[in-house]
């Protein structure tokens, strides 16, 4: 029965759309712009709606168009660090027991005969991307330390590190959640810079004029880079829970997600109960930092090439 209530209680917390103000005023981002020397675009401007475009269709593109480069790269840096929490006490905590992973008295460095050390470098090996990620989040937003990031504390429900239905199950939920966001991305770059290319600049919020085309090209190529390595994130936890197929989709998709920043099913909306004492235990982004080199690995690979 506990663990069905784990389940029920981790399925509500992934799922769960909370007001894009409760975000902001938990991740500190009203007063971003002195931690980060930058101050985040927060227009109204709306997209045009075709006239043969569905209700539907027509607010997602009003949601989308309010999104400035810096609030998307803000909300990826919040996203990645989110995983690099995840990840971590992933490695460090009771359910890297777990015969799927380094087996009973084992640990991220020394999986028993009991265990599966491929598995435990699935994990070791996300950990490492995901920080690689927020890097260059942080550096995109002029951010020199990730003492400056918005967030540093996550909250989980209880019991996601224990055992590894629990734990899977989360991973599952934040992937899906993470490709969606970067997918939603995507085509946020590729309108931007579809509208600076035909001039149409009534449509681009006035924060993200400075940027050329050329770069908001770039920034849907490093998004789609990023996205694909999630999605390797999300079959590699099918792998260890031993879900099959693994490679369950013949196309990743957006988890309900149709915007970045702005809207009621946005990506930092989905973030928010994870920033969220109620949730459950706080994790300390700082540990993560301080303490990853004992369990991560190298990773090779950078950003595509601009």
């Amino acid at each position: 029965m506990k663990m069905l209530e784990l389940n029920s209680t981790v399925e509500t917390i992934a799922q769960e759309r909370l007001a894009r103000r409760k975000f902001l005023t938990r991740a500190g981002l009203l007063g971003l712009g002195a931690a980060a020397s930058f101050t985040l675009g927060g227009g109204s401007r709306v997209a045009r709606a075709d006239e043969t475009e569905s209700a539907g269709e027509a607010a997602q593109e009003a949601a989308q168009a309010k999104d400035t480069v810096k609030e998307i790269f803000t909300a990826a840096l919040i996203a990645e660090d989110l995983a690099s929490t995840f990840y971590y006490n992933g490695l460090v905590g009771p359910v890297i027991q777990d015969p799927n992973l380094a087996g009973p008295g084992g640990s991220a460095k020394n999986v028993t005969s009991s265990g599966n050390a491929g598995n435990v470098q699935y994990l070791q090996a996300a950990l490492t991307q995901e920080i690689h990620h927020a890097g260059l989040f942080r550096s995109l937003l002029g951010m020199q330390y990730a003492r400056y990031d918005p967030v540093q504390t996550f909250y989980f429900p209880h019991g996601t590190f224990d055992t590894l239905s629990a734990f899977t199950g989360m991973l599952n939920a934040l992937e899906n959640a993470f490709i969606g966001a970067y997918l939603n991305a995507i085509q946020e770059f590729a309108a931007k810079s579809a509208n600076k290319q035909s001039g149409d600049g009534a449509y681009l919020e006035p924060a993200d004029a400075a940027y050329t085309t050329e770069q908001l090209n770039y920034f849907a190529k490093v998004s789609a880079s990023i996205m694909g390595i999630e999605a390797e994130h999300r079959v590699l936890g099918r792998v260890i829970s031993n879900s099959n197929p693994a490679n369950n989709l013949n196309y990743e998709g957006t988890d309900g997600i149709n915007a970045v920043y702005n809207g009621p099913k946005s990506a930092v909306a989905a973030l928010t109960p994870f920033l969220t004492p109620s949730t459950g235990p706080g994790y300390s982004f700082t540990t993560v930092l301080n303490n990853q080199a004992s369990v991560s690995i190298p990773i090779a690979g950078w950003q595509p090439s601009y």
